[in-house]
């Protein structure tokens, strides 16, 4: 079975495609691109750049938290891409991903994880060394997140700026990367999956499409897209 990895939640756009199921997944292809806009744009491109156009049987995507645009595009063309192909869809969370990239880093230790939210707050998570979430996710002021996170080692767009202004830990500064997902534990993924945008979304929420093929995804995100640049809202972060 393959498996097609889809996160464009933050200023980051990525696509991989696993062979294998459990913990044997394959690394087949990848991209992954920081763009901080464009997503709609690049998004399926990048996916019809993978071997075999990125097809699967299984697709995987982000749901945040993170940009309310970012989340958006990847679950429609999530979505439209597993009606086209009659594949299986399953969500998973952003931070988490992000955890998993720090596990694969330095191994397996508790991880604090702290990325950009956009009007001047940080997402926060704590995360136990199996991988798993010890509390939900929180947008908070920079001196509240301070005081949220406790392990040594922080992840994620904020991590530098986190450690640095409480004066101890290790810090990773990264954006979350569609090819850390064969890290991330199962019990994480969703067989429904929901946006979840972590704070008030900064757009009015569209109108719902249900569109059946890859060009369909295509038409949708760019929409998408075009409807947030003229409302002039953030495309990421």
């Amino acid at each position: 079975m393959r498996t097609l990895v889809i996160d464009c939640a933050t200023e980051n756009c990525s696509a991989a495609l696993f062979e294998g199921a459990g913990d044997a997944l394959r690394l087949i292809d990848a991209r992954c691109e920081t763009l901080g806009r464009g997503h709609a744009e690049r998004l399926v491109p990048m996916i019809g750049e993978l071997a075999d156009g990125g097809r699967a049987e299984r697709i995987a995507v982000s749901t945040g938290p993170g940009s309310f645009t970012g989340i958006r595009v990847g679950l429609a063309a999530a979505k439209a891409l597993a009606l086209a192909w009659r594949a299986e869809l399953v969500g998973f969370p952003t931070l988490a991903l992000i955890a998993a990239q720090a596990r694969i880093e330095h191994g397996e230790q508790a991880v604090g994880i702290a990325n950009n939210a956009g009007h001047g707050e940080w997402f926060v998570q704590r995360f136990a060394a199996s991988g798993l979430p010890c509390d939900d996710a929180r947008s908070l002021p920079p001196a509240e997140a301070q005081q949220a996170l406790e392990a040594q080692m922080v992840a994620g767009s904020r991590a530098e700026a986190l450690v640095e202004a409480r004066g101890f830990g290790e810090a990773l500064a990264v954006l979350p990367d569609a090819r850390a997902f064969a890290a991330l534990p199962a019990a994480l993924l969703s067989a429904d999956p929901r946006p979840s945008y972590g704070r008030k979304p900064d757009a009015a929420l569209p109108g719902s499409a249900g569109p059946g093929s890859a060009r369909s995804a295509a038409v949708l995100a760019g929409d998408e897209g075009a409807r947030q640049r003229g409302a002039g809202a953030p495309q990421a972060g």
